[in-house]
């Protein structure tokens, strides 16, 4: 069986608070998702079957990446990620998130 999820989107923030806005986003939903795992440098939040949220921080920023079966899912993922860290970095103008489509 092949894996069910297809689309990816990925987008870079460029902050000396990755790791701090890794960890935030990681405990908020890990409340809902319990197979959430992180460390300083690296969290995965399984959404579900088909629907996966990755992040990795290093010293000069964030790499957000979103993972769905479809497009639709997809598109709304990219706006929960980007609406919830722009919540968490409220003290630090991000600029806008701009998501690529990757293979």
């Amino acid at each position: 069986m092949s894996d069910p999820v297809t689309l990816a989107a990925q987008a870079r923030v460029e902050t000396a608070n990755a790791s701090r806005y890794l960890t935030q986003l990681c405990k908020h939903w890990s409340h809902k998702f319990p197979d959430t795992t992180f460390t300083p440098e690296r969290g995965v939040v399984p959404f579900g079957e088909d629907r996966r949220f990755t992040a990795e921080a290093d010293p000069d920023g964030l790499t957000l990446r979103v993972e769905a079966a479809d497009l639709e899912t997809l598109t709304r993922m990219q706006g929960v990620v980007a609406e919830h860290l722009a919540r968490f970095a409220f003290r630090e103008d991000l600029g806008g998130i701009a998501w690529t489509r990757v293979g």
